[in-house]
């Protein structure tokens, strides 16, 4: 089985696990998302993610059986940090 790569460019400064995973088509519903990360079925850069609503940022990497999402910054947000570092 290959594994699906999925690059999931985010609006706003976070996503919520659970929000993710259905987001992508990897959960049909929000209740099947929350018990895949429960069941321990979903890591998030590497590491086993328990907590269901966890916030997930641009950069990071979720995968689980079979899929791996690439979560992408907002580019309007990346564009208002540089601005403001000026």
């Amino acid at each position: 089985m290959s594994l699906q790569q999925i690059s999931f460019p985010l609006r706003g400064e976070f996503i919520t696990l659970d929000r993710l995973l259905k987001a992508c088509g990897l959960a049909e519903s929000g209740g099947r998302a929350k018990t895949m990360v429960a069941e321990g079925m979903v890591q998030v850069d590497g590491r086993d993610e328990l907590r269901k609503t966890a916030k997930i940022r641009g950069g990071q990497v979720v995968s689980l059986h079979g899929a791996r999402i690439k979560v992408l910054p907002d580019p309007d947000l990346t564009q208002a940090a540089s601005a403001n570092a000026d």
